[in-house]
């Protein structure tokens, strides 16, 4: 097995909601864009905006979704989610793991960080909601791939809970499962329920 098939084994594999994701971005993006890609994977998406704004930078908890997304051009470094990372962005855009995990549900290595969402499925996407707000420009926007199985619902309630407001930009069924594409924004006070 040469060094880019065992990258392929343990990077995620672009799918169905990494292209729902990439065509949502790609009719967001601005040109003047500064955009952060979390969880990049093999940096399909990232390579495809790059072209199309100022400037593109991604991270990943894999140290082999890393190494794929730089050997594409991506500027990519390992980290886990906002850790470390200071600057604000335009667009921040992120495909999180979202399959509700049990223990016996792991799979081995360092595919698990793209498919384990902890129980509910939400744990890296709360984690994710928590610290978007200081990583975000003032007009800033970012896109969140949700699932059905975590629970549109409840994303969109923690996300108004940590000053967020929530809109839908796409929808499509799958067999087991509906994909959704979310923009958040910062809430102004007009956006907060009493």
């Amino acid at each position: 097995m040469s060094k880019d098939e065992y990258l392929f084994e343990e990077v995620y594999e672009p799918a169905d909601d990494t292209y729902l994701l990439l065509k949502v971005a790609q009719e967001e993006v601005k040109s003047k864009d500064n955009v952060l890609e979390l969880g990049c994977g093999s940096g399909m998406i990232s390579a495809k905006l790059r072209p199309l704004v100022h400037r593109v930078f991604a991270t990943d908890v894999n140290p082999h979704a890393v190494q794929m997304a730089n050997k594409a051009g991506i500027e990519t470094v390992r980290t886990d989610l906002f850790m470390g990372i200071k600057s604000k962005f335009d667009l921040i855009i992120f495909n999180p793991p979202y399959l509700p995990t049990e223990p016996t549900d792991k799979v081995e290595g360092w595919l698990n960080f793209a498919f384990d969402g902890g129980a509910s499925g939400r744990d890296t996407i709360d984690r994710f909601l928590e610290g978007l707000k200081e990583h975000l420009k003032p007009d800033g926007r970012a896109l969140l791939l949700v699932s059905s199985l975590s629970g549109l619902d409840d994303v969109e309630t923690k996300a108004q809970k940590v000053g967020l407001k929530s809109q839908m930009m796409i929808r499509e069924k799958y067999f087991f499962e509906s994909l959704y594409v979310i923009k958040l924004n910062v809430a102004d006070k007009n956006d907060m329920k009493i």
